[in-house]
């Protein structure tokens, strides 16, 4: 399955940046990762885009109203998916406006990674890892301890 990352606004920090390229390079093992930037701006601009880039996929909206997953149960999703035959999952972080109702509505499933808003770097780094960890629980290896 190919997991196509869609950000709305560059990293403006280096840290985010490194941490991103430090799981992209490790997923390189597990699985093909795309990352799509969206600039910036008008709200449904921006949606109309996310919709875009999303097309012909799983759409995961992350937003703090979704369902939480442990790192566990992610990994048995992927694989779920994996077995079902999904080709492309695209994982959607918004911009500082969040996401409107009519996007959520529009995916396939929402998720969270936190209760709290997460500042969109952070989530994306954090995405990240979880997405890498998930792989590794799959194969076994001791990447992950319960």
């Amino acid at each position: 399955m190919t997991w196509r990352i869609i950000t709305v606004g560059k990293p403006a920090f280096s840290w985010a940046k490194e941490a991103a390229d430090i799981y992209l390079k490790r997923l390189q093992n597990y699985t093909k990762v795309e990352s799509i930037v969206i600039k910036d701006g008008p709200r449904r601009q921006v949606e109309e885009q996310v919709l875009a880039a999303s097309e012909k996929s799983l759409r995961i909206i992350l937003d703090e109203r979704g369902k939480a997953l442990r790192s566990v149960e992610l990994a048995r999703w992927v694989e779920a998916r994996q077995m079902r035959g999904v080709k492309v999952a695209s994982l959607i972080i918004g911009g500082a406006d969040g996401h409107s109702e009519a996007l959520r509505n529009a995916a396939d499933e929402v998720w969270t990674l936190s209760s709290m808003t997460l500042q969109h770097e952070v989530a994306w780094v954090v995405l990240l890892e979880q997405v890498y960890r998930a792989h590794t629980i799959l194969k076994g290896e001791p990447y992950h301890r319960e």
